[in-house]
């Protein structure tokens, strides 16, 4: 009997029909049979035993192969090195201290001939503090994981910063950081998003309970420094700031993730540039207990007579979060000055205040050519915060007669929603802020009172749309640049909360 291509047809149209009618039932064939498979294989895995042969050998040589390599370290120097050549054990219990300071010690050897690489690989490697060294790399795997020992007796003390007059904590030495340097040059730190882990809980809650006697460590430290990397990496867990770079010239910051509680972990900003120079930090995510962007230049009259100011920094493409404090700062130790400061392309979520400016009488110094564009806010209790009163002082001794200059600070592009206060701009009749504008500004406020735009002691001007209404104590222009409405001198507002 010869099959017709009519009757072929009708028979594939059958089995689509059934298949569509009864797809519940095949489903939960499916299940079972794939069900039965996987017993069968375990009761040949028992028959068999680990080494047996046969399909349940087959199958747990599967399961107890080893997973794939993580990729390759490139190689950035022209000699590399890994931790395990100097004896590094990356379990997370053997201390590997030496391991870090032998490998440190053959790149320094190799500073005439480009210097060296040091790579990390993948595991958990526990470490009391340790020196860089001039000309190297320092590669963290994926999946490699530097911690810092809990225990205080194995981190160095070192004496005060000279610009703050003592530990910023407690008076006399200061912890050194887990990874230090001082005086070098041309030093990377990255990976393939290796970590650097502080496990900073126990200095956390020793400095709750005033069991330190001298200032927390951060996390990275480097000294009297030029050309600085740090890229693809993620730190976190400090028991102080997480990346501290002090007196430091040309330092890039760039692809790195900086993680700590947002509360309960005090002190813990995500990068505190303090007195230097050519500053570039871009494409960051920070979330901290602390400011997530602190920029400094020393305290009172040890930051006045040190003399080195922060200038020339650059923040970009950064998204940061500080429940308890600001996503960028300036100050308040600001002492030897700030100037040149742009940020841009940043977006500040779920924080105390957005961008903030802090200093105080005995301060000194100036903070002036800082510029905001593009920044969004995304619930923020307080958005723009100047304020002059932060009256924390390095010891007695301040000059009560030193006061800061703040001059020259634009804000163009500023959006959100949720902001409770979008601006709180205050200065005092010794410390006024000059030279301020608002431009292209629109954030939706989540606090209907009649004070939520904030000013005293100001001179500035706002330029065509800003919402929600501003102070009248700035010069309103139209777009175009012409004079619409003179300011109105008021140097006090009532405040609806502190902020």
């Amino acid at each position: 009997m010869v099959e017709t291509a009519g009757g072929r047809l009708h028979q594939r149209r059958g089995v689509a029909a059934f298949v569509a009618a009864n797809k519940t039932l095949l489903a939960a064939a499916w299940v079972v049979g794939f069900t039965l498979v996987f017993l069968w294989q375990s009761a040949s895995i028992s028959r068999g035993g680990a080494g047996g042969g046969g399909s349940g050998g087959v199958f747990l040589r599967l399961l107890s192969a080893p997973l794939p390599p993580s990729r390759p370290a490139p190689r950035l120097r022209p000699t590399a090195y890994n931790l395990t050549d100097f004896g590094g054990v990356g379990d997370g219990r053997a201390l590997n201290t030496e391991a870090f300071e032998r490998a440190v010690e053959a790149i320094a050897a190799l500073a005439e001939r480009g210097g060296g690489q040091l790579n990390v690989p993948p595991g958990r490697w526990l470490t009391a503090p340790f020196n860089l060294t001039s000309h190297m790399t320092l590669f963290l795997a994926e999946g490699a994981e530097i911690l810092g020992i809990p225990d205080e007796k194995y981190w160095p003390l070192m004496p005060a910063l000279p610009s703050y007059g003592y530990g910023r904590e407690r008076k006399g030495p200061r912890f050194g950081s887990l990874i230090h340097g001082q005086n070098l040059k041309d030093v990377v730190i990255t990976g393939h998003n290796g970590s650097i882990n502080g496990q900073g809980e126990v200095w956390w809650m020793k400095h709750r309970r005033r069991m330190l006697n001298n200032t927390r460590p951060p996390l990275v430290q480097l000294m009297w420094s030029k050309d600085i990397v740090v890229a693809n990496i993620t730190l976190r867990n400090s028991p102080f700031w997480h990346f501290h770079p002090y007196d430091c010239t040309n330092v890039t910051v760039s692809n790195v993730t900086i993680l700590s509680p947002v509360s309960g972990a005090p002190n813990t900003d995500g990068i505190d540039p303090d007195s230097c120079q050519d500053v570039l930090i871009e494409n960051c995510y920070i979330s901290v207990g602390d400011d997530a962007i602190a920029v400094k230049s020393g305290w009172d009259q040890y930051g006045i007579a040190y003399g080195r100011p922060s200038s020339n920094i650059l923040i970009r493409n950064v998204t940061a979060r500080s429940l308890v404090s600001a996503g960028i700062s300036i100050g308040s130790e600001m002492s030897g000055g700030v100037a040149n400061v742009t940020v841009e392309n940043v977006r500040i979520w779920e924080s105390r205040r957005g961008v903030r400016i802090k200093t105080a009488t005995g301060r000194g110094g100036y903070i002036r050519n800082i510029s905001y564009h593009n920044i969004t806010f995304d619930n923020v209790r307080a958005g723009i915060v100047i304020k002059v009163d932060y009256n924390e002082h390095a010891d007695d001794g301040y000059d009560r007669t030193a006061f800061p200059d703040i001059m020259s600070i634009s804000f163009t592009g500023i959006h959100g929603r949720g902001v409770r206060v979008p601006v709180r701009a205050h200065g005092s009749d010794v410390i006024p802020i000059k030279d301020i504008s608002f431009q292209d500004m629109s954030v939706g406020i989540s606090y209907k009172k009649k004070h939520i735009f904030q000013c005293s002691y100001v001179e500035g001007r706002i330029i065509g749309s800003v919402f929600p209404k501003p102070c009248e104590n700035l010069d309103l222009y139209n777009e175009q640049g012409q004079l619409v409405k003179r300011a109105v001198s008021l140097n006090s507002t009532e405040l609806d909360y502190d902020i």
